[in-house]
Protein backbone atom coordinates (compact mmCIF):
# COMPACT_ATOMS: atom_id res chain seq x y z
CA UNK A 1 0.00 0.00 0.00
CA UNK A 2 1.37 3.22 -0.75
CA UNK A 3 0.59 5.81 1.88
CA UNK A 4 1.49 9.45 1.00
CA UNK A 5 2.49 11.90 3.80
CA UNK A 6 1.73 16.02 3.14
CA UNK A 7 3.76 18.46 5.12
CA UNK A 8 5.62 21.93 4.79
CA UNK A 9 9.32 21.54 6.26
CA UNK A 10 10.74 24.21 8.05
CA UNK A 11 13.49 26.36 5.69
CA UNK A 12 16.94 26.51 6.65
CA UNK A 13 17.18 30.13 9.40
CA UNK A 14 19.61 31.42 6.11
CA UNK A 15 16.98 31.18 3.63
CA UNK A 16 15.68 32.94 1.45
CA UNK A 17 12.17 31.90 1.01
CA UNK A 18 9.74 34.58 0.72
CA UNK A 19 8.54 36.38 3.72
CA UNK A 20 6.56 39.00 2.59
CA UNK A 21 6.31 40.87 5.87
CA UNK A 22 9.79 40.13 7.30
CA UNK A 23 8.24 39.01 10.79
CA UNK A 24 10.41 36.27 11.36
CA UNK A 25 7.69 33.75 12.22
CA UNK A 26 6.71 32.83 8.90
CA UNK A 27 7.23 29.55 9.00
CA UNK A 28 6.64 28.67 12.73
CA UNK A 29 3.35 26.48 11.52
CA UNK A 30 5.88 24.37 9.30
CA UNK A 31 7.18 21.15 10.90
CA UNK A 32 10.96 20.28 11.87
CA UNK A 33 12.73 17.42 10.03
CA UNK A 34 12.69 15.38 12.77
CA UNK A 35 8.57 15.65 13.25
CA UNK A 36 8.47 14.57 9.41
CA UNK A 37 11.04 11.48 9.83
CA UNK A 38 8.75 10.55 13.18
CA UNK A 39 5.45 10.63 11.29
CA UNK A 40 6.96 9.02 8.11
CA UNK A 41 8.23 6.06 10.23
CA UNK A 42 5.23 5.50 12.15
CA UNK A 43 2.88 5.74 9.02
CA UNK A 44 5.39 2.75 7.35
CA UNK A 45 3.59 0.34 9.67
CA UNK A 46 0.65 0.50 6.36
CA UNK A 47 3.25 0.37 3.77
CA UNK A 48 5.48 2.03 1.83
CA UNK A 49 5.39 5.66 2.57
CA UNK A 50 5.91 8.86 -0.24
CA UNK A 51 7.35 12.22 0.93
CA UNK A 52 5.08 15.03 -0.81
CA UNK A 53 6.26 18.83 -0.20
CA UNK A 54 3.85 20.97 -0.17
CA UNK A 55 4.72 23.32 -2.70
CA UNK A 56 4.30 24.28 -6.13
CA UNK A 57 5.22 21.32 -7.58
CA UNK A 58 2.74 19.10 -5.52
CA UNK A 59 -0.89 18.51 -7.80
CA UNK A 60 1.48 17.33 -10.63
CA UNK A 61 3.33 14.62 -8.14
CA UNK A 62 0.68 13.52 -6.95
CA UNK A 63 -1.50 13.25 -9.73
CA UNK A 64 1.63 10.76 -10.81
CA UNK A 65 1.94 8.53 -7.79
CA UNK A 66 -1.54 8.43 -6.50
CA UNK A 67 -1.39 6.82 -2.75
CA UNK A 68 -4.04 5.15 -1.28
CA UNK A 69 -4.17 7.32 1.63
CA UNK A 70 -2.49 10.80 1.97
CA UNK A 71 -1.90 11.79 5.76
CA UNK A 72 -1.57 15.35 5.74
CA UNK A 73 -0.06 17.71 7.93
CA UNK A 74 0.74 20.83 5.43
CA UNK A 75 0.22 23.92 6.85
CA UNK A 76 0.66 26.17 3.51
CA UNK A 77 2.13 29.43 3.61
CA UNK A 78 0.16 32.29 1.71
CA UNK A 79 -2.99 33.25 2.00
CA UNK A 80 -6.28 32.62 4.18
CA UNK A 81 -7.45 29.64 2.57
CA UNK A 82 -3.84 28.19 2.64
CA UNK A 83 -4.55 25.06 4.98
CA UNK A 84 -7.19 24.03 2.68
CA UNK A 85 -4.66 23.77 -0.05
CA UNK A 86 -3.54 20.50 0.16
CA UNK A 87 -7.06 18.90 0.77
CA UNK A 88 -8.68 20.16 -2.24
CA UNK A 89 -6.18 19.35 -4.68
CA UNK A 90 -6.70 15.56 -2.92
CA UNK A 91 -10.46 15.82 -3.68
CA UNK A 92 -9.59 17.46 -7.06
CA UNK A 93 -7.59 13.98 -7.92
CA UNK A 94 -9.58 12.25 -5.58
CA UNK A 95 -6.93 11.08 -3.52
CA UNK A 96 -8.06 10.14 0.60
CA UNK A 97 -6.40 12.27 3.04
CA UNK A 98 -6.60 12.38 6.42
CA UNK A 99 -8.07 14.84 8.83
CA UNK A 100 -10.48 17.97 8.07
CA UNK A 101 -11.68 18.92 4.73
CA UNK A 102 -11.09 22.18 3.01
CA UNK A 103 -14.12 23.78 4.38
CA UNK A 104 -13.40 23.46 7.97
CA UNK A 105 -9.82 24.01 7.68
CA UNK A 106 -10.42 27.35 6.07
CA UNK A 107 -13.45 28.32 8.59
CA UNK A 108 -11.13 27.20 11.38
CA UNK A 109 -8.01 29.19 10.46
CA UNK A 110 -10.31 31.99 10.13
CA UNK A 111 -10.77 32.82 13.61
CA UNK A 112 -13.92 35.22 13.42
CA UNK A 113 -15.84 32.79 11.32
CA UNK A 114 -15.22 29.89 13.75
CA UNK A 115 -16.33 32.41 16.59
CA UNK A 116 -19.75 33.19 14.57
CA UNK A 117 -20.72 29.81 13.76
CA UNK A 118 -19.88 28.54 17.83
CA UNK A 119 -21.71 30.98 18.59
CA UNK A 120 -24.58 30.68 16.06
CA UNK A 121 -24.78 26.84 17.32
CA UNK A 122 -24.61 28.22 21.47
CA UNK A 123 -20.85 27.23 22.10
CA UNK A 124 -19.48 29.76 24.76
CA UNK A 125 -16.99 31.82 23.11
CA UNK A 126 -15.66 35.21 23.72
CA UNK A 127 -17.26 38.56 22.40
CA UNK A 128 -15.14 39.98 19.89
CA UNK A 129 -14.95 42.43 16.85
CA UNK A 130 -13.47 42.54 13.60
CA UNK A 131 -10.92 45.29 12.88
CA UNK A 132 -9.97 45.15 8.94
CA UNK A 133 -8.58 49.27 9.40
CA UNK A 134 -8.14 51.65 11.92
CA UNK A 135 -10.73 53.26 11.29
CA UNK A 136 -13.03 50.80 12.50
CA UNK A 137 -11.67 50.90 16.33
CA UNK A 138 -14.74 52.78 16.86
CA UNK A 139 -17.13 49.94 16.71
CA UNK A 140 -15.15 48.26 19.42
CA UNK A 141 -17.49 48.36 22.00
CA UNK A 142 -15.97 45.39 24.23
CA UNK A 143 -14.73 46.36 27.91
CA UNK A 144 -11.28 46.31 28.52
CA UNK A 145 -8.70 44.07 28.94
CA UNK A 146 -8.83 43.17 25.19
CA UNK A 147 -6.96 40.42 23.94
CA UNK A 148 -5.90 41.46 19.88
CA UNK A 149 -4.62 39.00 17.46
CA UNK A 150 -4.54 38.52 13.30
CA UNK A 151 -7.61 36.81 12.43
CA UNK A 152 -5.70 34.08 10.36
CA UNK A 153 -2.77 32.29 11.96
CA UNK A 154 -1.30 29.62 13.84
CA UNK A 155 1.08 28.81 16.23
CA UNK A 156 1.46 31.55 18.24
CA UNK A 157 2.46 33.66 15.03
CA UNK A 158 1.72 37.63 15.63
CA UNK A 159 0.06 36.50 19.24
CA UNK A 160 2.27 38.65 21.70
CA UNK A 161 2.53 39.76 25.08
CA UNK A 162 1.58 43.01 24.50
CA UNK A 163 -1.32 42.05 22.95
CA UNK A 164 -2.63 42.41 26.09
CA UNK A 165 -4.44 46.01 25.74
CA UNK A 166 -5.95 47.74 28.80
CA UNK A 167 -6.81 51.10 27.20
CA UNK A 168 -7.94 52.53 23.76
CA UNK A 169 -4.57 53.63 23.28
CA UNK A 170 -3.17 50.30 23.69
CA UNK A 171 -5.63 49.17 21.16
CA UNK A 172 -4.75 51.13 18.45
CA UNK A 173 -1.20 51.26 18.73
CA UNK A 174 -1.36 46.99 18.73
CA UNK A 175 -3.79 46.96 16.26
CA UNK A 176 -2.33 49.44 14.01
CA UNK A 177 0.91 47.24 14.22
CA UNK A 178 -0.93 43.63 13.58
CA UNK A 179 -2.71 45.26 10.41
CA UNK A 180 0.76 46.66 8.78
CA UNK A 181 2.80 43.53 9.30
CA UNK A 182 0.35 40.55 8.89
CA UNK A 183 -1.65 42.53 6.06
CA UNK A 184 -4.71 40.81 7.14
CA UNK A 185 -7.78 41.63 9.89
CA UNK A 186 -7.27 41.84 12.96
CA UNK A 187 -9.80 39.75 16.01
CA UNK A 188 -9.78 41.78 19.12
CA UNK A 189 -11.93 40.15 21.79
CA UNK A 190 -12.65 40.47 25.87
CA UNK A 191 -9.83 38.86 27.85
CA UNK A 192 -11.25 35.93 30.00
CA UNK A 193 -9.22 35.78 33.05
CA UNK A 194 -9.62 32.15 34.18
CA UNK A 195 -7.62 29.21 33.53
CA UNK A 196 -6.65 27.86 30.14
CA UNK A 197 -6.49 24.83 28.85
CA UNK A 198 -6.49 22.48 25.40
CA UNK A 199 -8.32 19.38 24.47
CA UNK A 200 -7.19 16.69 22.14
CA UNK A 201 -9.68 15.22 20.26
CA UNK A 202 -10.28 11.66 18.28
CA UNK A 203 -12.29 10.23 16.29
CA UNK A 204 -15.80 11.15 14.14
CA UNK A 205 -19.34 11.21 14.53
CA UNK A 206 -20.33 9.93 18.24
CA UNK A 207 -17.49 8.01 18.75
CA UNK A 208 -15.02 11.16 18.88
CA UNK A 209 -13.34 11.27 22.55
CA UNK A 210 -11.42 13.67 24.35
CA UNK A 211 -8.00 12.74 25.37
CA UNK A 212 -6.85 13.67 29.12
CA UNK A 213 -7.26 17.70 29.26
CA UNK A 214 -3.74 19.62 29.10
CA UNK A 215 -3.95 22.73 31.55
CA UNK A 216 -1.20 25.81 31.37
CA UNK A 217 0.54 26.88 34.26
CA UNK A 218 1.14 30.31 33.70
CA UNK A 219 3.33 30.77 36.94
CA UNK A 220 6.15 29.41 34.92
CA UNK A 221 6.05 32.35 32.23
CA UNK A 222 8.40 35.03 33.14
CA UNK A 223 8.41 37.12 36.47
CA UNK A 224 5.43 40.15 35.01
CA UNK A 225 4.26 38.15 31.26
CA UNK A 226 0.90 38.34 31.34
CA UNK A 227 -0.91 34.72 31.33
CA UNK A 228 -0.67 34.35 27.40
CA UNK A 229 0.52 31.70 25.81
CA UNK A 230 1.84 33.42 22.42
CA UNK A 231 4.57 33.69 20.55
CA UNK A 232 7.24 34.88 23.19
CA UNK A 233 6.12 31.42 25.22
CA UNK A 234 6.64 29.20 22.25
CA UNK A 235 9.64 30.20 20.40
CA UNK A 236 11.52 32.52 22.91
CA UNK A 237 11.34 31.65 26.27
CA UNK A 238 10.98 27.77 25.65
CA UNK A 239 14.45 26.66 24.88
CA UNK A 240 16.34 23.60 25.34
CA UNK A 241 18.46 25.24 27.88
CA UNK A 242 15.63 26.56 29.93
CA UNK A 243 12.41 25.15 29.02
CA UNK A 244 9.17 26.17 30.47
CA UNK A 245 7.40 23.56 33.02
CA UNK A 246 3.86 24.91 31.49
CA UNK A 247 1.78 21.69 30.91
CA UNK A 248 0.34 19.74 32.59
CA UNK A 249 -1.66 16.01 31.72
CA UNK A 250 -3.98 15.67 33.19
CA UNK A 251 -5.32 19.06 33.98
CA UNK A 252 -5.92 20.01 37.98
CA UNK A 253 -9.52 21.12 37.28
CA UNK A 254 -12.20 20.21 39.40
CA UNK A 255 -14.25 17.06 38.06
CA UNK A 256 -17.45 19.15 37.38
CA UNK A 257 -15.40 21.76 35.25
CA UNK A 258 -13.23 19.11 33.22
CA UNK A 259 -16.61 17.53 32.22
CA UNK A 260 -17.84 20.97 30.65
CA UNK A 261 -14.20 21.63 29.02
CA UNK A 262 -14.90 18.45 27.02
CA UNK A 263 -18.16 18.67 26.11
CA UNK A 264 -18.03 22.17 24.97
CA UNK A 265 -14.45 21.36 23.19
CA UNK A 266 -16.65 18.34 21.77
CA UNK A 267 -19.40 20.65 20.54
CA UNK A 268 -17.18 22.93 18.53
CA UNK A 269 -15.37 20.11 17.29
CA UNK A 270 -18.84 19.22 15.79
CA UNK A 271 -20.09 22.57 15.00
CA UNK A 272 -17.12 22.96 12.79
CA UNK A 273 -17.51 19.90 11.07
CA UNK A 274 -13.47 18.37 12.24
CA UNK A 275 -12.83 15.22 11.13
CA UNK A 276 -10.28 12.31 12.82
CA UNK A 277 -8.16 14.36 14.78
CA UNK A 278 -8.08 18.27 16.42
CA UNK A 279 -6.78 20.11 19.57
CA UNK A 280 -9.28 22.98 20.80
CA UNK A 281 -8.10 25.55 22.89
CA UNK A 282 -10.38 26.73 25.74
CA UNK A 283 -10.47 29.67 27.97
CA UNK A 284 -12.51 29.98 31.55
CA UNK A 285 -14.41 33.23 32.24
CA UNK A 286 -15.17 35.07 34.96
CA UNK A 287 -18.49 33.53 35.51
CA UNK A 288 -16.45 29.95 35.48
CA UNK A 289 -17.96 29.56 31.83
CA UNK A 290 -15.44 27.23 29.67
CA UNK A 291 -15.31 29.02 26.48
CA UNK A 292 -13.86 27.82 22.91
CA UNK A 293 -10.79 30.28 21.87
CA UNK A 294 -9.62 28.20 18.67
CA UNK A 295 -9.68 25.04 17.10
CA UNK A 296 -6.50 23.35 15.31
CA UNK A 297 -7.50 20.32 13.03
CA UNK A 298 -4.04 19.81 11.79
CA UNK A 299 -2.47 20.04 15.02
CA UNK A 300 1.71 20.08 16.33
CA UNK A 301 2.42 16.87 16.98
CA UNK A 302 6.34 17.31 17.73
CA UNK A 303 7.63 13.82 18.90
CA UNK A 304 10.12 14.80 21.32
CA UNK A 305 8.48 13.90 24.68
CA UNK A 306 10.79 17.08 26.31
CA UNK A 307 9.27 19.71 24.14
CA UNK A 308 6.11 21.45 25.04
CA UNK A 309 3.32 19.64 22.13
CA UNK A 310 -0.06 19.18 23.38
CA UNK A 311 -1.43 16.22 21.63
CA UNK A 312 1.57 14.50 22.07
CA UNK A 313 1.12 14.52 25.49
CA UNK A 314 -2.33 14.25 25.72
CA UNK A 315 -2.05 10.82 23.91
CA UNK A 316 0.88 9.70 26.33
CA UNK A 317 -1.32 10.61 29.38
CA UNK A 318 -3.69 8.24 27.65
CA UNK A 319 -1.54 4.99 27.05
CA UNK A 320 -0.51 5.68 23.23
CA UNK A 321 3.18 5.54 22.08
CA UNK A 322 3.86 8.75 19.23
CA UNK A 323 3.55 5.83 16.56
CA UNK A 324 0.68 4.74 18.00
CA UNK A 325 -1.12 7.97 18.15
CA UNK A 326 -0.29 8.59 14.07
CA UNK A 327 -1.14 5.31 13.02
CA UNK A 328 -4.73 5.65 15.51
CA UNK A 329 -5.55 8.77 12.95
CA UNK A 330 -4.67 6.74 10.14
CA UNK A 331 -7.06 3.79 11.14
CA UNK A 332 -9.92 6.28 12.04
CA UNK A 333 -9.50 8.30 8.93
CA UNK A 334 -9.64 4.78 6.80
CA UNK A 335 -12.45 3.67 8.56
CA UNK A 336 -13.96 7.03 8.12
CA UNK A 337 -13.25 6.66 4.04
CA UNK A 338 -13.81 2.63 3.39
CA UNK A 339 -16.05 1.18 6.73
CA UNK A 340 -13.00 -0.71 7.41
CA UNK A 341 -9.69 -1.22 9.23
CA UNK A 342 -6.50 -0.52 7.37
CA UNK A 343 -4.27 -3.57 7.49
CA UNK A 344 -0.62 -3.45 8.19
CA UNK A 345 1.82 -4.54 5.99
CA UNK A 346 3.05 -7.95 6.43
CA UNK A 347 6.70 -7.21 7.33
CA UNK A 348 5.22 -5.39 10.02
CA UNK A 349 3.77 -7.94 11.67
CA UNK A 350 6.44 -10.70 10.94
Amino acid sequence: MRIGLAYNEKPDPNSTLDDPARTGDAFVEWDEPSTIDAVELALSLFGSVIRFEADSLFPQKLALTRPHLLFNMAEGLHGPNREAHVPAICEYLNVPYTASDPLTLSLTLHKARAKEILACRGVPTARFTLVSELSELARVRLRYPLFVKPVAEGSGKGIFANNLCHSRAELRDRVAFLLETYRQPVLAEAYLPGPEFTVAILGNGPEARCLPIVGLDFSTLPLGAPPVYGYEAKWIWDTPEHQLDIFECPARAPEPLSREIERVALAAYHALGCRDWCRVDVRVDDAGVPNVMELNPLPGIIPDTKMNSCFPKAARAAGFSYDELIQEVVQIAWQRITGRPLPVRAEATA
